[in-house]
Parts: structure tokens; C-alpha cells; sequence
């Protein structure tokens, strides 16, 4: 197995978070709302990542790292939920049916 060290993890860290912004600065407004739907699935895969980490953490610091990260995915992957509602809410016609 491989071991990360802090150093590494830090730099894949860093590279993710500037592909990811450089991919999500290039997208085009309309396909923000797809994208978005798609983007949940992926936020769940998180929280369970967050949720097998925290399940190996050992020491206090570990464990409330993992909390914390098991916190924030979920409330990132909910709060997408209710965003990507409240778009499409938005294409829907206003014709009332009365």
C-alpha cells in the first residue's frame, strides 16, 4: 500500500483545486444547470470517501478532521440539490391551468 505524506497530499490537494477551477471557469452558462445535476453524483462519492476516512481514523485530530469533512460533503451535496431545484424551477412555464 501506498503511504501519502503530508507533503504530497497537500500538493495533490493544490492541484486539484486549480483543475478543478480552470474546468469549471471554461463552462459555459447554459450548461451550468446540467452539469450541476451530474456534479451531485459526484458530492456523494465524497461524503463517502469522508465517511471510509473517518471510519480509519485513529487518533482525535484525525477523527475530527473526518467529522468536519463528513459534515461539509454532505451539506455541499444537499445544498446542491436544492440549487439545481431551484434552477430548473426556473425553465419551468408559468401558465396557470385554470
Amino acid at each position: 500500500m501506498i503511504e501519502i505524506t503530508g507533503f504530497t497530499a497537500l500538493y495533490i490537494f493544490m492541484l486539484s483545486a486549480v483543475a478543478g477551477y480552470e474546468v469549471i471557469s471554461r463552462v459555459p452558462v447554459i450548461l451550468h444547470t446540467p452539469l450541476m445535476s451530474g456534479s451531485n453524483f459526484i458530492h456523494g462519492i465524497v461524503v463517502i470517501g469522508a465517511m471510509i476516512a473517518l471510519g480509519h481514523a485513529e487518533t482525535p485530530m484525525e477523527q475530527l478532521i473526518g467529522f468536519i469533512a463528513v459534515l461539509l460533503g454532505a451539506g455541499n451535496a444537499v445544498g446542491g440539490y436544492v440549487v439545481t431545484e431551484r434552477m430548473l424551477e426556473m425553465f419551468k412555464s408559468s401558465k396557470n391551468d385554470g
